[in-house]
């Protein structure tokens, strides 16, 4: 193939992923970020329902033994509906799920358990198959820029966050996407892996701590005692509002 037939997507790739355990999306999330990747987690299918009314992703990885919902129902409504990658990853090997998954329209179909570069080569091959098909999309559409939440708004586009007595900030990339991270799970506790959002940030050292207190300069009104991002001890950083999506 000629160089110039498809533009290569800007900026890290965002995969959704879907998995009632906690321990495999840490596994899964960590090793993609490790290789670029943007990772967004959730384990019931209404979680990732309202995740795709925000934004779509380039490719979501669905677990098929899902608390709320049969996963092959998830697989068939996301090639229906969403114009996205999909991977089932589960613990059910039985040939006859393998054929309906791919059947359905599933782009690739992995057992548990699994290899995780493995992984990170068939993700790669699938994104590389649906960037060179005719009409592909170059970057997953966001469906709304705008969130509200407590009086506050931010606008996902400009990283423009403003105040409810309307005073403005630019916030830098770093602090965007730690933002959009909170405003994609209210009130749900994340840790520093799910935060990280970037390589540039290491679960393993305070940056993450740093890069939270930054937003709370803004957002609280005393950061000292934060009501709106506030600390988990042992498990990480929870927002606490409502966030409309406008």
């Amino acid at each position: 193939m000629t160089a110039g037939m498809f533009r290569q997507p800007e900026g890290p790739r965002c995969i959704y992923l879907l998995d009632d355990d906690p321990d495999i999306c840490r596994l899964v999330g960590s090793t993609l970020r490790e290789f670029g990747f943007e990772t967004v987690e959730c384990h019931t299918a209404a979680e990732l329902h309202r995740l795709l009314l925000v934004r779509v992703p380039d490719l979501c990885i669905v677990d098929l033994g899902l608390p709320d919902a049969d996963g092959m129902d998830v697989v068939r409504e996301l090639q229906a509906r969403h114009a996205c990658g999909v991977m089932v990853l589960t613990g059910r090997g039985y040939l006859s799920d393998r054929v309906m998954g791919l059947e359905l329209g599933a782009d690739d179909y992995v057992v548990k358990p699994f290899e995780p570069r493995e992984l990170v080569a068939r993700v790669r091959s699938i994104l590389r198959r649906r960037d060179k098909a005719p009409g592909a999309q170059t970057q997953a559409p966001v469906r709304s820029q705008l969130a509200e939440f407590g009086g506050w708004r931010f606008r996902a586009d400009s990283n423009l966050l403003t105040s409810p007595g309307g005073e403005e900030w630019t916030l830098s990339a770093g602090e965007s996407r730690m933002l959009l991270q909170f405003l994609l799970r209210p009130n749900r506790i994340l840790d520093r892996e799910q935060l990280c959002g970037d390589r540039d940030l290491s679960a393993l050292d305070r940056s993450v701590d740093v890069r939270v207190s930054r937003l709370r300069r803004k957002l609280e009104s005393d950061a000292q005692h934060p009501t709106t991002i506030r600390t988990v001890y042992g498990a990480g950083y929870l927002l606490a509002a409502e966030v409309t999506w406008l």
